[in-house]
């Protein structure tokens, strides 16, 4: 990688690029915006047991910094503004209000997690003001006839159970699964497009088992050792943290040598090696991130313009931080947003923005994968990859697969 080549990736991370025809109209400004500042913010859990989000807000401060020290956007600074809201519900509520009542933001981008952020859902649209790029892929989020103001930033559930499901009928045509799902809407929102997926296929690939846990369950135990009864030769294991260790564990105890589906939200390093990562190979997950302190990605020119910004703001955050890229991705594509609007700092044009982003890349995505809002479908990106654990590291395909 040449010096020049490098420098070219940064500054596309960071180009000014040419103003939309709404910044040669008049100066428009709601709350948060003004000739020479653009105040923006987030929630996310800088303490209690989801403290390692944090980062995600770390990043993003460093990203509006490095931005501001070359003249902001548009030539206007950005103040970023990530406040704690400890993974919890209420929290969040507080925080929020204080955003938008007190700091009086234009915009919240990147907040953390299903729950907190449906305790704002309501309360941030009745206000008018934009919530975007969510670090969560509920379903609830594709919702812009009642819910205009919110868009999730991360692959949808749906999405990711329709891929996952023409996986299995063009690897295996007459697949018989059996399915695991935690009982709750996080398990629903996989179950359900999947099941249709496989449906409209019409062909032999079916469903011949479903068991739930809860997420109160000590083990699931029983739940594995009756879809290891039941035939079935493809295993769609929708569970998160321990069950998920468990259900791997468990599988390989059972001598059961099924095609092993795993939702993505799952398959970090740490619940893999909880499970024994001698016993994660073969798993298939859809993937649509690059990922940070790997091989495959050192030379990658919009990883090494990552690296560019972490040494030099961010020493103490670890080169393999795959939570602090994906902040990093987050703030690019918000960047991007409020760069689009041009004097036109209004948040009903900040969510036009976000609703016709539609084809950008992000730097945290693999080639290939793009944003696919439209004003009409908040689905953040309809093509992923697959990718297939060889026992140390995640083999991705070289196709990605459209919704």
């Amino acid at each position: 990688m040449t010096k020049g080549t490098f420098a070219s990736a940064l500054i596309a991370a960071v180009a000014i690029l040419p103003f939309t025809e709404t910044a040669f109209a008049q100066k428009k400004y709601d709350p948060g915006a003004s000739d020479t500042e653009i105040k923006i913010g987030q929630t996310v859990p800088h303490s209690g047991p989801g403290s390692l989000y944090g980062v995600l807000g770390r990043v993003g401060e460093a990203y509006f910094q490095m931005l501001n020290e070359k003249g902001g956007i548009n030539g206007r600074k950005v103040k970023f503004l990530s406040l704690d809201d400890a993974y919890s519900a209420p929290k969040a509520v507080e925080a929020t209000r204080r955003l938008v009542e007190q700091e009086e933001v234009l915009a919240l981008y990147g907040s953390l997690g299903t729950a907190p952020q449906t305790a704002v859902h309501k309360y941030l649209n009745s206000k008018g003001v934009p919530q975007l790029l969510l670090n969560t892929g509920a379903s609830k989020w594709n919702d812009p006839k009642n819910f205009k103001w919110t868009m999730a930033g991360l692959p949808l559930y749906p999405t990711e159970a329709r891929i996952l499901a023409k996986h299995v009928i063009s690897v295996k045509p007459n697949a018989k699964v059996g399915i695991l799902y935690q009982n709750d809407d996080f398990g629903r929102d996989f179950l359900g497009p999947f099941k249709e997926e496989l449906a409209k296929a019409g062909g032999t690939a079916k469903v011949i088992a479903e068991v739930t846990y809860d997420l109160t369950d000590p083990t699931i135990d029983s739940q594995l050792i009756n879809l290891a009864k039941s035939g079935a030769d493809v295993f769609y294991n929708i569970s998160t943290g321990k069950a998920t260790s468990q259900s791997i564990r468990k599988v390989a105890e059972l001598g059961w040598k099924p095609l092993h589906l795993l939702s993505a939200g799952s398959t970090g390093r740490s619940i893999l090696n909880a499970a024994g990562i001698e016993n994660a190979k073969g798993i298939v997950a859809i993937r649509y991130s690059k990922e940070v302190g790997t091989p495959q990605f050192e030379k990658d020119p919009e990883v090494m313009a990552f690296e560019e910004l972490r040494k030099k703001y961010l020493p103490n955050v670890d080169p393999d931080n795959t939570i602090a890229y994906a902040g990093y991705g987050q703030a690019v594509a918000m960047g991007e947003i409020l760069r689009r609007c041009g004097d036109n700092l209004t948040r009903e044009n900040v969510l036009k923005q976000a609703q016709n982003l539609t084809g950008f890349h992000s730097p945290y995505m693999l080639d290939g994968v793009t944003y696919s809002y439209t004003p009409d479908n908040y689905t953040p990106m309809k093509t992923l990859y697959i990718s297939i654990f060889n026992g140390k590291d995640w083999d991705i395909s070289e196709k990605p697969m459209t919704e």
